[in-house]
């Protein structure tokens, strides 16, 4: 490769061409660039091989007057041509017999820039040629001999040489080692750029394809509607021509008739005696008035139309939405990337709502429908599967519907393209009474002695305080919206609540302080009250908690009387589980109660 000095600083020559390669000066010049002794060198071995590949005669350069004769070789070492004489004293002195010289011939002086070697380099300055130079100014940016350091330089920066080349050379293998690691870079990025570029012609390849395919679809439908239609159209118009070709000749056969009763009673009239119309006179008149009366009963007009209608539906519209059928676009959905919301908890036997949102591989919104998405709900007990139906808004987002059988945990599932979109598979809980919860680590601070929490179907939070003898209702975010009851045993008052079951607007609170269940209105307003203090039916001695079964009925946990009771949601009494059985396994102390997916009731108790 050869470097090319341009004329000027900060210009660069073009490039000549494969293994001549432009190079940018330095500001400031040429000037600007420490001497390179190098490139003097070079210019120097050029220069050589220019003058001794002359034809022209070489003089000596170690005689005085050049009388011995011209020169017949050259010293790679001293760099002088010489003479027979002066070539004979080079190789008996002890000083030069080393001296590697060549001859004059063209052969010879083609090896010249291998076999010639950089004299010592002494300074130019009078009285300085002796002095070999070893020294570098960095302030003039010149190489220097040790009597320069201590005359012309005295006061600027000096550095040895050898050091400063070693600093240059450690520089120089560290560019070396960093254009290798970029070289290497670069050829994996070549690498991977062409891989990509084999890829998008793999992409072209599979989308003409498809679009191709598509469209033979699309025009194979179109050619079996369009014949589908042809044959319609034929059999409605045979169907007609059928139906006229019938009247027709049934009309013809009428006039026929009609024909012969015309022509027999003319005869008739013309030849036949009076004693023959007589016999003949009833007869005749009788058919023909008979044939005349069945025309009376024959529409003379077909009784159907002559069109045959095309009913060609939104045909501008079926236009327009060919012209944006399908796109292509420069990037495809992203599984990974796309996102799906809905609520963590769903309630069994109604819709549950899904809403997918596709993006692209960098993050951007996929703003086309076609995806082919997939969802479904899989029961963690037992592994049923509820498939979903989707419903492609054509913009990118899809809405999934799914109506799921059981309770308990589930596992939603939604892949796009066969492929599970973020977060997918995902947990869902299935309950009976309720559609919401709060947010994930929310914490909402109510104070009171908390017990019992119930959400009501608007999101509501409805949270019974022990200590004061309330019910507190937060919003979905945690906001306190008002307090519900105070301390007392009239109605809508309560001793100590704790458990907590909300039906629709309805609500049922354990009101253990006062030994019964009250139902309100989930607005606050005092509805019904079932039982008393005592051990009795119809009676409770601190009920701790309530719930709902599958058939609506109120189960409640009747704590000091060791027992569940079950009543229907108007307070009769339908059936009592006693727990203090002796003899048997039962409890003590019922206080929470809980319903599995079978519908077996759970009691914790002591």
């Amino acid at each position: 490769m050869t470097s090319r000095w341009g004329p000027s600083a900060g210009v660069s020559e073009e490039r000549k061409d494969s293994n001549t390669r432009s190079i940018t000066i330095p500001e400031g010049g040429v000037n600007a660039i420490p001497q390179n002794l190098h490139l003097g060198f070079e210019v120097e071995v050029a220069e050589y091989m220019s003058k001794i590949g002359s034809d022209c005669e070489k003089s000596c350069d170690g005689c005085i007057d050049g009388s011995t004769g011209p020169a017949v070789v050259f010293c790679c070492t001293c760099h002088h041509l010489l003479c027979k004489l002066c070539h004979d004293h080079h190789k008996h002195s002890k000083i030069f017999y080393h001296h590697q010289q060549v001859g004059l011939d063209k052969d010879s002086v083609i090896l010249l820039p291998s076999i010639m070697k950089p004299t010592k380099h002494f300074c130019s300055l009078p009285h300085h040629e002796k002095e070999e130079l070893k020294f570098f100014c960095e302030t003039c940016r010149s190489l220097i001999c040790s009597d320069c350091t201590l005359v012309l330089h005295k006061d600027h920066r000096i550095a040895d040489m050898c050091n400063i080349a070693m600093v240059h050379r450690d520089a120089m293998r560290e560019a070396l080692v960093c254009a290798q690691e970029v070289t290497l870079k670069l050829t994996k990025a070549i690498y991977a750029n062409g891989k990509m570029a084999e890829q998008v012609y793999n992409s072209k390849g599979n989308a003409t394809l498809i679009i191709t395919q598509a469209f033979e679809q699309l025009h194979q439908s179109i050619e079996e509607r369009k014949n589908t239609l042809l044959s319609e159209m034929e059999a409605i118009s045979l169907s007609k021509t059928t139906a006229l070709t019938l009247h027709k000749e049934q009309l013809m056969k009428m006039q026929d008739e009609i024909g012969h009763y015309t022509e027999m009673t003319s005869h008739i009239i013309q030849t036949h005696t009076d004693h023959e119309m007589l016999a003949l006179g009833y007869l005749l008149p009788t058919e023909l008035k008979a044939s005349l009366k069945k025309i009376e009963n024959v529409s003379l007009t077909p009784n159907l139309s002559t069109d045959i209608y095309v009913s060609l539906l939104h045909i501008d519209s079926l236009i327009k939405k060919l012209s944006t059928f399908s796109h292509v676009i420069d990037s495809s959905p992203s599984p990974s990337q796309s996102t799906w919301s809905s609520e963590s908890v769903a309630k069994v036997k109604e819709r549950y709502c899904v809403k997918v949102e596709s993006m692209s591989s960098n993050g951007e919104e996929y703003p086309y429908g076609g995806v082919l998405v997939k969802a479904e709900m899989r029961s963690s007990h037992d592994g049923a599967v509820v498939p979903g139906e989707v419903e492609d808004h054509g913009d990118g987002t899809y809405t999934i519907t799914i109506t799921p059988q059981t309770v308990g945990p589930h596992q939603l599932l939604i892949t796009m393209d066969g492929q599970y979109v973020h977060n997918s598979p995902s947990d869902l809980h299935v309950g009976t009474r309720y559609s919401t919860l709060c947010k994930p680590e929310q914490v909402i601070c109510c104070g009171g002695y908390p017990r019992a929490i119930a959400i009501h179907h608007s999101g509501d939070i409805y949270v019974t305080c022990w200590s004061d003898n309330s019910i507190r209702i937060f919003d979905h975010a945690g906001q306190q919206n008002r307090i519900i009851g105070s301390r007392g045993c009239g109605d809508g008052q309560f001793n100590s609540p704790i458990g907590l079951l909300i039906i629709g607007d309805v609500m049922y609170v354990a009101d253990y302080g006062n030994h019964r269940i009250q139902k309100l209105t989930t607005g606050g307003q005092f509805l019904k009250r079932f039982g008393q203090y005592g051990s009795g039916q119809g009676q409770f001695q601190c009920p701790a908690s309530v719930i709902v079964d599958q058939r609506d009925r109120l189960i409640v946990s009747d704590s000091g009387n060791h027992r569940v009771v079950i009543l229907d949601q108007a307070g009769t009494w339908l059936l009592t589980i006693n727990g203090n059985v002796p003899g048997s396994h039962g409890f003590q102390h019922t206080h929470d109660l809980a319903l599995d997916p079978q519908w077996n009731i759970h009691v914790a108790a002591k």
